[in-house]
Formats: C-alpha cells, structure tokens, sequence
C-alpha cells in the first residue's frame, strides 16, 4: 500500500470519526432540549435548538412544537412544515402542524383564518391517513370536525365517522368521544351514560373523573360535581389538570370566585408540563374570574 493510499483511508477514518462525533452531540443536545420542553422552559429549549445545524426533522419538530407552547404560532408553523418536508411520512409531525394551524386561526381576521382553519384540517386528516391508530390525530381531527362550521369543512356526521376509528382503537377514549357528540347534540342524559362509562372502564385515571365533574358542572349538578372533584384530589392532590378543570368550573358558573383564584395560583406554582393548560388559557381564566368579579350584584370598584 502508498503513502497516497495511506493519506486516503486516514482522512475517511477522520471524517467519519467527526461525523460521528457531531451526530453524538446533535443528539446529546436534543435530548437535553427534550427534557427542558417537558419541564416546559421553552426559551431554554430553543437557545439549544436553534443553533444546531444541520438540522434533522426532529430537530425541526421540536422547535415547531416548542414555539407552538411558547404561543409563538407562526414559527411554529414555519418549523413544522420544514419538519414534514423533510420526513413525509411522520403522522405525528402533521398532527402538531394541524395543532399550529388551528391556533392560527384562533388569532387571524376572517380571510386568513379561512385559509390557516384549512390547512388544520388537511393537516389532521394527513395525519390520521399516515397512522390509522393514531389516537392523538384521531382526536384532533374529532375535535375539528365536531367544533368547526361546515364551511371550513366542520360537521357532527363527520365526527361520528371518527368516533366510530376512535371505538375500535380504544373503548374508554370511544365512550368519550361519544359523550362529547351527546353534549352537542343537547342529549345530557346519553353524554352523562358515556362519561360515567368512561370513568369506570379506567378507575385510575384522574381526567376521567375531572371529565365527568366538569360535565356535571355546566348541568349545574354542583353537588355531584364537588363530590366527584373530592374523588379526584384523593387520587392525586397535586394534579395541575385538577386544579385548571376545579377552577374553570367556579368560573364557568360564576361560583367560588376566591377559591377558584387560589386555585389558579397553585397552578402558576406547580410543577406542570406540556400536556397541563397552557399559559394563555391560565391567564384568560384569571381574567374571566375578576370579570365574573365586577360584574356580580354589588360588586365593589
């Protein structure tokens, strides 16, 4: 063998040797940005993500879905689509850009939010043909149709359609979607069957029995509702879901302003993560709790 042979194979050995060692630290820098999105220190997350480069899909997506948290809805957006064009294939990828999308929409004037409530929905629904059992997309697009007006592509039937792909993935998650198609329709007494159904196939999961309280909250069944919020504080006194969906119910009502306001700062304390409300639902259930305030018999400026 040459010397020039020799050269060869020691500069291929280095080039991959630092190949290698740069893919080690992507990754070692993604998981430490996972693990602070989960905390949810997003600024955080970011100032790690950003400047990687070159960036895979994943990194794209966890930008995309950390701006979507931090509020920041169009670079949320702009990260996700480059995470789908550079994996097509990923349904979860198109989930989080249909999420994006919609809360868009939320904020847009009547023009765009025509266009961003479409994009949504294509969005959702490309999810949901990549991954049949994706249930995270499946509800998401159940949301969408059951909530959305017809002329962006809304509609009750359609949301049955859903509900009946969500039935056969998941029994307690099919009762669900079945009770929220039953409030919708004005029919209480089959939403109430359903969101007791729910609750006892999964006696341990807390959000089923916060589902049914808060349920039995806009009946105005106060009682039933604060017994079955007892139940649920037994099970996990800490939970910042069960703080939220306790205080939203007072708010919603116009009930317990104090406690429900003691309630919200708990949450701020708590230790939540990505998956808990998030910091403008927070802030507009404090707001809704002052106004409900002002505008009771006798309030005081």
């Amino acid at each position: 063998m040459g010397h020039g042979d020799r050269s060869n194979i020691v500069a291929a050995g280095l080039l991959l040797l630092s190949v290698v060692t740069l893919s080690r630290g992507a990754s070692t820098d993604l998981e430490r940005a996972e693990e602070l999105y989960q905390r949810t220190d997003y600024r955080s997350a970011l100032n790690i993500l950003l400047p990687l480069s070159p960036k895979s899909a994943a990194v794209y997506a966890l930008i995309g879905k950390t701006y979507y948290m931090d509020e920041q809805y169009k670079n949320s957006t702009t990260y996700l689509e480059k995470a789908v064009t550079e994996d097509p294939l990923n349904s979860s990828y198109y989930d989080w850009l249909g999420k994006a999308y919609g809360r868009r929409a939320e904020h847009s004037c009547f023009l765009t939010a025509l266009a961003d409530a479409r994009k949504t929905r294509e969005s959702f629904e490309k999810a949901t043909i990549l991954d049949e059992a994706n249930l995270e997309a499946l509800g998401d697009l159940f949301e969408y149709y059951l909530e959305a007006p017809g002329v962006v592509g809304g509609g009750i039937d359609k949301a049955e359609n859903i509900a009946a792909r969500i039935r056969r993935l998941n029994q307690v998650e099919g009762h669900y979607v079945l009770a929220r198609i039953a409030e919708k329709r004005g029919d209480a007494p089959m939403a109430e069957r359903q969101y007791r159904t729910a609750m006892q196939l999964a006696p341990g999961d807390i959000g089923r029995v916060i589902d049914l309280a808060s349920f039995l909250s806009r009946r105005c069944r106060y009682q039933d509702s604060e017994e079955l919020f007892a139940v649920a504080g037994q099970m996990a006194p800490d939970s910042p879901k069960l703080m939220f969906a306790r205080a939203a119910s007072y708010v919603q009502t116009g009930r317990k302003l104090p406690e429900a306001r003691a309630l919200i700062q708990r949450y701020i304390e708590s230790r939540h993560t990505p998956d808990d409300p998030s910091r403008s639902e927070v802030e507009g259930l404090l707001k809704a709790s002052r106004d409900r305030d002002v505008s009771a018999p006798g309030a005081s400026f």
